[in-house]
């Protein structure tokens, strides 16, 4: 897979970033994303010390991927247990079903 670089702003820094051909719009709108939690971050908190803004956003980020993946995974499970209740119906309708 080629890459290239791409160029972003985060925190009014700029950055160069390698990133896969085809994802480069995907990279800008994550850096734009992360940017802004920075900046909301630093109004929020008033902390103004970059690496504790940036640990606390990270984690910030890390706990709604937590919540996000757990939610999915509850999902997937419950959707499990539906499909498989679903089976244990038809399987029961399709033996009283009259052969011929």
């Amino acid at each position: 897979m080629s890459t290239q670089a791409v160029e972003i702003q985060v925190f009014g820094r700029h950055l160069k970033v390698n990133c896969p051909t085809g994802q480069e719009d995907a990279l800008r709108a994550a850096a734009a994303d992360f940017d802004q939690r920075l900046k909301d971050m630093s109004e929020r908190t008033k902390v103004s010390n970059v690496e504790q803004l940036l640990i606390f956003t990270g984690l910030n980020i890390c706990n709604e991927l937590h919540a996000e993946r757990l939610e999915h995974n509850g999902n997937a499970g419950d959707l499990s247990n539906k499909i498989n209740a679903l089976e244990e119906k038809l399987d029961k309708a399709l033996q009283n079903y009259p052969k011929r």
